[in-house]
C-alpha cells in the first residue's frame, strides 16, 4: 500500500475534509457503558468522532471483535464507521492478553484497507494497545500518528490501588511517547505526569479537555424524575461509574457508615456488570458488613440515554476515585445542574467551582468524605448555584468545542509532518 498516505494539501484544497483512522483495540465504542473496560474512553471516541463526522471529516474506528455476531462494519454516525477486526478469541479478554494478538489485528487491518483501497491522512490512537497498532500503521502508511493515553500505567501503579500494571505496558507507553508525533492530554495534570514519568517533550503535547453532550445531559425536574425512579423525599447521593478499584467506591461506602445518623439519606449506585458479577457481590458484601444496607441502593447499569434522570434526581454526585484521567461523570452531572463532590483527581480542579457547584476533597478518607457530604447537603439553597448556573458553568466543555480544538490540532500536526517530510526528502537529495 505505497499510496496509503493521502497528500493532505490536495484534500484541503478540494474539500477541507480529513480521513482519520482511529484505533480503540481493547474496547468497542458501541459496547455497553459501565461494564468492564467500557467507560469514559468509549464516550470520548464516540462523541468526538460524531462531531468530526458532522463537519464532513471521515472517521473509521477500528476495534477488535468482541461478539461473534458483531458485523464487520457499523455505520455509527454521518461519515463515521466502527470496523470490527479479529484479535484473539471472541468475547471479553483481559487487556494484557490481547497484546500477543496485535499482529493478527494489523494483518486484518491491512486486508481491510487493501480491499477498500482506503487511505487516511492521519492516525489517532486511544490507549497504549491501540498506540502499538498505530505505530505500526504510521510506519506502513507514512502519515502522522497522534496518541491519547486516557490512563497511564506508571500513574496507576503510583496509587497503589488495584492490580499492578505490567512493565510491558509502561515500556510500550514510553516508546509511544518517544516515537509518536503528537500527544493529547486531557488535563495539565496529565501533561505533567507524562513529562515526569515518561520524559515526554512538552512541545510535543497539547491539552484538549474531554467534553459533555449538552443535548443528552440536561436538567429534568427533580420531583418528576424522583417519581419516575421511585425515590421518596430523601436526600440522594449518587455514584455513577465502573466498579474498578481505582474508582474508590469502597471508601464511599465506608463514608456512608459515618452518616448512619442522617435520616432520609440514601446512596444510589449506578454501574457494574450485574448483581452476580464478582465486583458487585464484593461491594454488596461490604455494605452488609458496614450495616448500611438500608442506606444503599444498587441499580445496576443504566443506558446513557437515561442517566440524566438519575443525575437530576440526585442532590449530589460523589466521585471518590483514587485516580481519574479526566472525570466525565462530573461533567455530566454538572450539565444536569447537580453539584459534585470529588477527590482531587483529573479535571476536577477545573470544572468544579468550590462551594458553589461542588467541592474538592482535601482529605479523601471515608470520615472526611462523610463530613463534606453532610456539610454540602445541609447547605441552604442560597449558598449553592442554581441548576441553570451549574449547567452554564460547563458550557465551554460541549463536544462541539472539543471537536473544534481537535480539528485545529489535526491540521497543525499535518502541517508539521508535511514540513518534516519535505526536510527529510531535501536531506536525502543533498547527499547525492
Amino acid at each position: 500500500m505505497s499510496n496509503v498516505r493521502g497528500i493532505w494539501k490536495e484534500s484541503a484544497v478540494e474539500a477541507e475534509r480529513l480521513r482519520i483512522a482511529m484505533f480503540s483495540i481493547h474496547s468497542c465504542p458501541v459496547g455497553e457503558l459501565g461494564t468492564k473496560d467500557t467507560g469514559g474512553m468509549n464516550v470520548y471516541i464516540r462523541e468526538l468522532a460524531g462531531e468530526l463526522g458532522k463537519r464532513g471529516h471521515v472517521v473509521d474506528i477500528f476495534t477488535r471483535i468482541h461478539d461473534p455476531d458483531d458485523p464487520l462494519v457499523i455505520h455509527l454516525n454521518q461519515n463515521v464507521r466502527v470496523v470490527h477486526l479479529k484479535a484473539g478469541k471472541n468475547g471479553h479478554m483481559h487487556k494484557l492478553a490481547i497484546y500477543p494478538y496485535l499482529g493478527d489485528f494489523t494483518s486484518a487491518l491491512e486486508d481491510f484497507i487493501d480491499r477498500g483501497s482506503l487511505r487516511y491522512d492521519l492516525i489517532h490512537s486511544h490507549y497504549w494497545l491501540s498506540g502499538q497498532v498505530g505505530r505500526w500503521a504510521q510506519q506502513r502508511w507514512d502519515v502522522p500518528h497522534m496518541v491519547m493515553f486516557h490512563t497511564l500505567g506508571a500513574v496507576k501503579n503510583r496509587t497503589g490501588v488495584g492490580t499492578e500494571e505490567p512493565l510491558l505496558r509502561i515500556a510500550t507507553e514510553k516508546q509511544l511517547v518517544e516515537h509518536c508525533h503528537r500527544i493529547i492530554a486531557a488535563t495539565q495534570r496529565e501533561k505533567t505526569e507524562l513529562m515526569r514519568y515518561y520524559g515526554a517533550n512538552s512541545e510535543k503535547m497539547s491539552i484538549i479537555p474531554c467534553g459533555v453532550n449538552l443535548e443528552l445531559f440536561r436538567p429534568v425536574k427533580k420531583a418528576y424524575t424522583r417519581k419516575q425512579l421511585g425515590f421518596d423525599d430523601e436526600k440522594i447521593v449518587l455514584y455513577v461509574g465502573r466498579f474498578a478499584a481505582l474508582k474508590g467506591l469502597d471508601r464511599l461506602l465506608k463514608a456512608m457508615a459515618y452518616l448512619q445518623h442522617e435520616r432520609g439519606l440514601k446512596l444510589v449506585i449506578v454501574g457494574g456488570d450485574g448483581d452476580s458479577a464478582p465486583d458487585s457481590i464484593e461491594f454488596q458484601r461490604l455494605a452488609s458488613q458496614l450495616g448500611i444496607n438500608d442506606k444503599i441502593q444498587f441499580v445496576g447499569r443504566i443506558e446513557q440515554d437515561n442517566l440524566s434522570q438519575y443525575y437530576s434526581a440526585a442532590d449530589l454526585l460523589v466521585v471518590p476515585s483514587y485516580h481519574e484521567s479526566f472525570g466525565l461523570v462530573a461533567l455530566e452531572s454538572l450539565a444536569c445542574g447537580t453539584p459534585v463532590v470529588a477527590t482531587d483527581v483529573g479535571a476536577m480542579d477545573r470544572i468544579i467551582c468550590e462551594g458553589k457547584t461542588g467541592s474538592i476533597l482535601a482529605d479523601a478518607t471515608p470520615s472526611a468524605i462523610a463530613k463534606v457530604i453532610e456539610d454540602f447537603i445541609s447547605k441552604p439553597h442560597s449558598e449553592i448555584e442554581s441548576v441553570a448556573a451549574i449547567r452554564e458553568s460547563v458550557r465551554e466543555f460541549a463536544w462541539s468545542c472539543v471537536a473544534d480544538a481537535m480539528i485545529e490540532e489535526y491540521w497543525s500536526l499535518l502541517s508539521h509532518y508535511d514540513l518534516c517530510s519535505s526536510q527529510r526528502i531535501s536531506s536525502k537529495l543533498a547527499r547525492y
